[in-house]
């Protein structure tokens, strides 16, 4: 699949602005959403280690705040050899903004490195329709 371009590069520009002094890894992330609006936030460490936020964290708060509330596509972008897929706790906070249709490109800063669904990053999750009445 190809990379939106407006989308990678705000992943690009977020990851460049990672406040890392401690880890030196720097995680950039951009979210589409499905009425076509972009997010975007970087991850932010403190002295109080491992207690920062991390780079999805801050690019789904900034679309809360906006009122929007589906994510149609995120681009996670983080620097190694390995995929730099999100952690646990974001595949959670992504998948209570996830479709059946959300898809998740894992990149480095020069290109989309693998493309998952939400049942592939979180299978048999926990979502906001199991606590419905």
């Amino acid at each position: 699949m190809a990379a939106d371009g407006q989308a990678f590069e705000l992943a690009k520009a977020a990851m460049s602005k990672a406040y890392v002094p401690y880890s030196q890894f720097k995680v950039g992330v951009a979210i589409e959403t499905s009425s076509g609006r972009y997010y975007s936030g970087c991850n932010v460490e403190n002295a109080s280690y491992p207690e920062g936020t991390c780079a999805e964290a801050g690019a789904i708060a900034a679309m809360v705040l906006d009122g929007e509330s589906q994510i149609k596509n995120i681009y996670v972008m983080g620097n190694g050899a390995e995929l730099v897929t999100p952690c646990g706790g974001c595949r959670q906070r992504i998948r209570e903004f996830a479709s059946e249709q959300t898809r998740i490109h894992v990149c480095s800063s020069s290109q989309v490195r693998r493309t998952f669904t939400m049942e592939e990053l979180l299978p048999c999750s926990f979502g906001p329709e199991n606590l419905a009445k």
